[in-house]
């Protein structure tokens, strides 16, 4: 086996350099007298012929040791040099080619192993991590922060470029390129649902393979940013509106304790408005921790499917207390099936009762609630609550979901409400990244509907 054929002008080249001096010289010794013509020429063909051979032996011994270490650096299996049709000077390199190849091949898969672990370590993280290069573009990025910026399997540069143009981050890329320092900032993200995000900016020196020259690390404090806002809220909403049921059972016990200790007709009545009013504190109290406990992982998108009409037939059944107490008539208008998805049937039920029972309380008594389900025209379920009630100022509409805001504030009091079921509705269908919309005329009631997705 001479091995792999080289070059037509490369073989006559080493030919020629192999075979020219004695080529020459024979051709000196016919030209002086001291070789007859024949075995000269004879000679000189042997001489060529061998040249050649030779030649082709050499370059081809070459070209195999070539592919042997091409083949080595891209660790592609090459067989072995273990043939004899070597070269005795080629041999001995030979050995040491094989060696080398070897043993590249051994510390290529050993890096190759070393990356597919850090890769897979990466990949598990729990916090996004985005790779960048130096003018900001986008290299790679972990599960994590594929899942929270909404990225592709397969990132693009451009794909992170909306995070990158927040002015903080941005200074912070700024000062530790300058720097060649660490550097963290806080940023919130508005959309799809509103994140607070602590980044840290870490200079890579030397640069990575890929050209990768900042890794951005980004930490959701959401969570334990809401947790903080939850309680000062809680505090100092619980403390405001406690404030009034608190101060009237205090006024009734001491008024019982003293000038109706003995009038058993005042005792009666007290305890039924000082019962009322107990009963007004727990309400509250409930749907303060539950606003709360909503507002907690309202950042976090619900899983799972609510199928939209039973929920509705439900708590059509477990509302019929509160609608007999107003003498209201519930009209269902629902299909056979709504699914929303992804949904949490829980809150969506949730959703619905807080809707009827606003329409029960501020609608007319002895009137009637409709309650519809149906297909939306984009995609997904709507699910709309009328009333037959007074209407609200168009004034009023835009503050309706804030917490506590009452346009008539003594009768939503006397209705039994607590100025929160509204602003439960907006925070649970802002975590279904759904949309809340009210209409609303003076004298003509009012219309609160909800868009669910449904994939």
């Amino acid at each position: 086996m001479l091995g792999p054929r080289p070059p037509a002008i490369r073989w006559l080249r080493s030919t020629a350099l192999i075979g020219g001096v004695p080529g020459v010289a024979l051709l000196a010794l016919m030209a002086a007298g001291h070789l007859a013509p024949g075995p000269g020429l004879a000679a000189l063909g042997a001489t060529l012929i061998g040249a050649g051979y030779v030649a082709r032996l050499w370059l081809g011994n070459l070209l195999r040791l070539a592919e042997r270490l091409d083949g080595a650096e891209r660790r592609i299996d090459v067989p072995l040099l273990d043939d004899t049709k070597l070269l005795p000077a080629v041999r001995e390199v030979a050995d040491r080619v094989t060696r080398l190849a070897r043993s590249l091949a051994e510390r290529g898969e050993l890096v190759e192993r070393l990356r597919r672990s850090d890769a897979t370590i990466i990949e598990s993280l729990p916090d996004p991590l985005l790779v960048l290069s130096a003018d900001r573009a986008l290299l790679r990025a972990n599960d994590a922060a594929r899942r929270v910026l909404g990225l592709g399997t397969a990132p693009r540069p451009g794909d992170a470029a909306a995070l990158l143009r927040h002015p903080v981050l941005a200074d912070a890329v700024d000062q530790a390129l300058r720097d060649g320092a660490p550097c963290s900032a806080d940023i919130m993200l508005p959309v799809p649902v509103a994140r607070e995000l602590a980044a840290q900016v870490i200079p890579m020196a030397p640069p990575l393979a890929d050209g990768g020259e900042l890794m951005l690390v980004l930490s959701d404090r959401t969570r334990e940013r809401a947790v903080e806002r939850m309680r000062a809220d809680f505090v100092a909403n619980a403390s405001h509106e406690l404030r009034t049921p608190l101060a009237s059972l205090i006024g009734f016990i001491e008024t019982l304790r003293g000038p109706a200790e003995d009038d058993a007709a005042a005792r009666t009545r007290f305890l039924g408005i000082m019962a009322e009013q107990a009963e007004r504190m727990r309400r509250l109290i409930d749907d303060l921790l539950g606003l709360s406990r909503i507002e907690l992982i309202e950042h976090q998108a619900p899983k799972g499917s609510a199928d939209i009409a039973q929920i509705a037939r439900a708590e059509a059944e477990a509302l019929a207390p509160i609608l007999a107490a107003r003498r209201v008539r519930l009209v269902l208008d629902l299909p056979d099936s709504a699914v929303a998805r992804p949904a949490d049937a829980e809150q969506i039920a949730q959703v619905m009762r807080n809707l009827v029972e606003n329409a029960v309380r501020h609608g007319r008594e002895g009137g009637e609630a409709v309650l519809t389900v149906a297909p939306a025209a984009r995609g997904g379920v709507t699910i709309s609550v009328q009333d037959d009630g007074p209407g609200i100022p168009k004034e009023h509409i835009p503050r309706l979901t804030e917490r506590f805001y009452r346009v008539d504030k003594g009768r939503s009091r006397n209705a039994g409400g607590t100025g929160l079921g509204l602003a439960i509705v907006k925070h649970i269908v802002i975590r279904h990244r759904g949309q809340l919309s009210i209409e609303s005329q003076e004298g003509s009631g009012a219309k609160f509907s909800v868009w669910l997705p449904a994939d």
